[in-house]
């Protein structure tokens, strides 16, 4: 262990730390040199015959080419699941409980395989994959499938029967783990699926395709159609489909509420965020320092529940900063792979483009930015852990999803400020409010205007808690019995 400063002036954490790699192996997943799609239960060539390449992040490595799906293509997977529909949803829905838990008991089974497959093809920690994506994909699962036969009780008095054909179109920060939200509770409602993941990270999503075979999933009841924004479109645009389930950017969730405006098409958007952690001077701040960390630096803040904006009551800013600046200097960067890595590669290079934008204008307009000091490896597409402090609500970096490793400090002095700034925002998906006062706790919670709010944690899921947000966080809820009424409707 290297000296650690004696200085004021300087965070103490320790100079040099030298790691012994810990890596994943590389050789338990291997990947097919080009993908089709995945409709009626087969691997099929794309009729638009086109390809694009998708690469990992954290070494620029191609990984495989996947298949660009166009209008034909879509058009043929939505009228597969049109035609499973027809057997699916009279299954009795014990006998799709089954194939819930199959698909469950399968994904376990493979979790290090698909999790070095999504750090991979997504740049994140192997630990996150491992221990975060993974274990609530396979809950999400087999959460659902007990409901499957239970949906009278989840809704008493009213007659549910499934929507028929879901379009689900997910991002490129939890891949796995958007799929299972999606596909499980529309399965066990009797619906069928065709859904398109990111493409900056399909491969998750086809090796699903797998998952679905091995776990005998009939043909047409769940299709994968990999491509880019345009495909997505025609999926939204294409007849047959009664339901759209996206999660993305609030843009392009606004340009699909205007395509469907008019259709009788059941809709659901999960969209950004800019989450206020709010800390008060009574709180345990290590403990909060840790909540934050894990707010805005997991997954390299690529998370649409970030807790982005950092709210601190002013007796204890100074502590708490000092606090976190040392925690941030023990953040190890670099390859994904590495059990040791705690933040790992920015998703792509436009993506990085972006964050380093909004991170200069931050500069521009006069807050201070800290970063620990950290050697990014040389190739790849890599963003140091960041906090600006001094920062104004009317700065870019306050106010625009950031979605990146960067944190904004704020402060506040009264609970009522404090409530006034955190909903201050167009957003309003998440929040965290750290205190000793249960009391405290509640109070906010009834006055702040987001979708979920954690108390004295943050980034906490289960698959019995709905998670959805307001105002321009979008609408509608994943996960719990809340997760399934969007994909009934009710006689």
């Amino acid at each position: 262990m290297g000296a650690v400063s004696k200085t004021r002036a300087e965070v103490a954490a320790p100079a040099a730390w030298d790691y012994a790699p810990s890596l994943e192996s590389r050789e338990i997943v291997s990947f097919q040199r080009r993908y089709g799609l995945f409709i009626g239960g087969k691997e099929v060539a794309p009729r638009s015959r086109s390809w694009f390449t998708t690469v990992s992040p954290s070494s620029e490595e191609p990984l495989a080419e996947v298949a660009q799906g166009g209008p034909r293509d879509v058009a043929r997977a939505v009228e597969q699941a049109r035609e499973a529909f027809r057997t699916w949803s009279r299954r009795k829905p014990a006998e799709r409980a089954k194939v819930l838990f199959r698909i469950a008991r399968v994904l376990q089974e493979r979790a290090r395989e698909l999790a070095v497959a999504e750090s991979l093809d997504g740049g994140k920690p192997i630990k996150e994959s491992r221990d975060v994506d993974l274990p609530l994909a396979a809950a999400h699962f087999f959460y659902y499938a007990g409901w499957a036969d239970k949906l009278e009780y989840a809704f008493p008095g009213r007659r549910p029967r499934p929507l028929g054909v879901a379009a689900q179109i997910v991002p490129w920060n939890f891949p796995l783990l958007m799929l299972s939200w999606k596909i499980a509770p529309a399965l066990a409602c009797g619906n069928t699926v065709v859904l398109k993941p990111a493409e900056t990270t399909p491969l998750t999503a086809l090796l699903f395709a797998d998952v679905c075979r091995q776990a005998e999933v009939p043909p047409g009841v769940v299709n994968i159609v990999t491509g880019d924004g345009a495909t997505g479109a025609h999926l939204v645009r294409a007849k047959g489909v009664d339901k759209v389930a996206f999660t993305g950017s609030t843009e392009v969730g606004k340009a699909i509420q205007r395509e469907l405006a008019g259709r009788d098409v059941s809709l659901t958007l999960e969209l950004g965020g800019k989450a206020a952690n709010v800390v008060f001077e009574d709180a345990a701040l290590d403990q909060a320092v840790e909540g934050i960390v894990n707010g805005i630096y997991f997954n390299q803040g690529h998370v649409c529940c970030a807790g982005s904006r950092l709210l601190v009551q002013e007796s204890v800013h100074d502590q708490l900063v000092l606090k976190l600046k040392r925690r941030m200097a023990t953040l190890r960067v670099g390859n994904p792979l590495d059990k040791n890595t705690d933040v790992g590669a920015i998703n792509s290079s436009a993506q990085l483009e972006r964050i380093a934008d909004l991170v200069q204008s931050g500069v521009d307009e006069g807050a201070e930015l800290y970063q620990p000091p950290c050697r990014l490896p040389e190739k790849g597409w890599w963003f140091a852990p960041t906090v600006f402090t001094n920062v104004a609500q009317s700065h870019r970096i306050a106010r625009e999803e950031i979605f990146g490793p960067v944190l904004s400090v704020l402060t506040f002095r009264t609970p009522d400020e404090a409530v006034e700034k955190a909903n201050n925002t167009m957003y309003g998906l998440s929040a965290g409010v750290w205190t000793e006062k249960g009391s405290r706790i509640l109070w906010m919670a009834d006055r702040l205007r987001s979708g979920v709010v954690w108390g004295n944690t943050f980034n906490r899921f289960d698959p019995a808690s709905p998670f959805g947000g307001y105002k321009e966080s979008g609408f509608g809820r994943e996960g719990g019995r809340h997760g399934l009424e969007p994909y009934l409707r009710f006689e």
